[in-house]
């Protein structure tokens, strides 16, 4: 199954320059998601992470809301119960680099699968939200052990037993977000830094994560002894990394305003 084959009604896939973009499309419904929503997320994530013609994942959405989470009129219509599903888990599975565009209101469930990210990109009408106590419900997607990790443990439980937004100036003050970029630029803004990702080398970028992830969990003696194991076990292909430097070097120059040797 390609990534595009696995969308369902409510996502949008398409695949562009090695960059995958997974679009919530279900503006209607404050784009909530429907269990078969949710089903189709996992699949995706694990079908990118096997496409070979795919190096990044960007999460979107259309509309001014980026995401409420789980569609509540269909969990009543189901009786309250709510199938398991844990499409956080499969966005920090993926071993790619997976970013995620905020161009409106990230509350509760979205904000979750924001947090699940590597990467999130906001515009400056971005807001967030963690609405799960307004609701009488507890998060299930992460929120309890990634919010912590961005924003700090005070904040945390400040936006969870108030509810209160989060605008976009102060989701990157607070280093929920990695930039804010004016309204009308999302799109581009992301694609652009996924293009930037795409020119590196994918092995070391996928490691690169790797490391990071494995590192946040523990102390940092144990993050440093797992950098150490790698980087001593990695091994380079010594023409691609002559090719690569030469390349990094002109970048430089560019970036600075100089001309490349």
């Amino acid at each position: 199954m390609s990534v595009i084959d696995a969308a369902v009604e409510g996502l949008r896939v398409e695949v562009s320059d090695r960059v995958a973009i997974l679009t919530i499309d279900r503006e209607h419904r404050k784009n909530s998601l429907t269990l078969a929503m949710r089903q189709a997320i996992e699949q995706i994530c694990a079908t990118v992470d096997d496409d070979p013609d795919v190096d990044v994942l960007v999460l979107s959405a259309v509309g001014s809301v980026f995401c409420a989470g789980v569609d509540i009129k269909e969990v009543g219509e189901l009786g309250g119960s709510l199938t398991p599903t844990d499409p956080g888990a499969a966005l920090r599975s993926v071993a790619k680099p997976v970013l995620c565009a905020v161009g409106g209101a990230c509350v509760s469930g979205g904000l979750e699968l924001a947090l699940s990210c590597d990467l999130i990109i906001a515009s400056e009408q971005a807001r967030f939200a963690d609405t799960h106590a307004r609701l009488g419900a507890l998060p299930r997607w992460g929120l309890s052990a990634l919010l912590p990790r961005a924003v700090g443990l005070a904040k945390a439980k400040e936006m969870t037993i108030t509810g209160n937004f989060v605008d976009a100036a102060e989701a990157l003050r607070l280093g929920l977000v990695t930039r804010v970029v004016p309204d009308g630029e999302l799109d581009a803004a992301v694609r652009a830094l996924a293009a930037d990702i795409v020119s590196n080398d994918q092995r070391a970028v996928r490691g690169s994560l790797d490391l990071y992830d494995r590192g946040a969990w523990c102390s940092v003696a144990e993050a440093l002894d797992i950098e150490r194991e790698v980087a001593f076990a990695w091994t380079v292909d010594t023409d691609d990394f002559a090719s690569r430097r030469s390349q990094v070097t002109g970048r430089g120059s560019a970036q600075v305003g100089e001309d490349s040797q």
